[in-house]
């Protein structure tokens, strides 16, 4: 593990996984080495040294210094000691496609919300852009691929007595899964902007993603990369998968455009 003042590497955020830290590679005197992921890291006052998934305490706690590690493969070079100027670099084509799986699987959850805005008999809140939010209320797990996503949604007892209508849905899923595709098409036609906005220079500030769709402009708390525009795609599809009537899972694939 590799530690630095200061990094180009975006880590992997351990309360929420869903996009994997960033990959690369670093030099020292020389001699280079494989970074294979970037990992969130805390210190605490009294001296614990966490990574990851083993960090006690929620992101930005006080009295924890924050930072990234970064996982070598195999042995670190030689002049690789505390004080020692390194070079680093970063996959940027492996990031990139993490950046188009993460606002692709952004886009997907707001097409899915507006696809099945009519099946809900209560109001389980708004989402980003003003739809019933069924992501919100669903969602047990995401994972951002390059170019891609899947997402997990629990169908159970709770979701149906919070007023949705699992039942029509399962009936209508293809014309749902048309719907979706059919929106995605119309926001990338768009070419909207797309960017993320910080409240501080460190990696526990805030992050938000903003995208100028035209229904509303969209802003979500996000800690991942993403495009700068739609237009970096060619397409976005979805595939609706109800093989367990108590999970939904949404598989995101997206294409970059030439």
């Amino acid at each position: 593990m590799v530690i630095v003042d200061t990094t180009p590497f975006h880590p992997v955020d351990h309360t929420w996984p869903d996009q994997p830290g960033d990959r690369g590679s670093l030099t020292v005197g020389g001699d280079s080495a494989s970074i294979v992921e970037a990992v969130m890291v805390a210190a605490s006052e009294e001296g614990a040294f966490a990574v990851g998934s083993d960090i006690p305490v929620k992101r930005g706690a006080e009295g924890w210094t924050w930072l990234v590690g970064h996982r070598i493969e195999g042995e670190p070079p030689a002049a690789l000691v505390e004080g020692a100027p390194v070079s680093m670099s970063v996959d940027v084509a492996h990031r990139d496609g993490l950046s188009r799986g993460h606002t692709a699987c952004h886009l997907a959850s707001l097409a899915l919300d507006l696809a099945l805005a009519d099946l809900w008999r209560k109001d389980p809140g708004q989402d980003a852009i003003g739809n019933p939010d069924f992501e919100g209320r669903a969602n047990q797990s995401s994972r951002i691929r390059e170019d891609g996503a899947v997402d997990e949604y629990r169908l159970g007892k709770s979701l149906r007595r919070a007023g949705f209508d699992t039942e029509t849905f399962a009936a209508t899923l293809a014309e749902r899964e048309e719907r979706i595709n059919a929106q995605l098409a119309a926001w990338i036609a768009t070419g909207a902007s797309s960017r993320i906005e910080t409240e501080g220079p460190t990696i526990v500030d805030r992050r938000r993603w903003h995208c100028e769709l035209p229904e509303a402009e969209a802003v979500i708390l996000c800690g991942g990369t993403h495009v700068t525009s739609l237009a970096d795609f060619s397409s976005i599809s979805v595939s609706l998968d109800l093989s367990d009537p108590q999970l939904l899972v949404m598989t995101t694939t997206a294409s970059a455009a030439v």
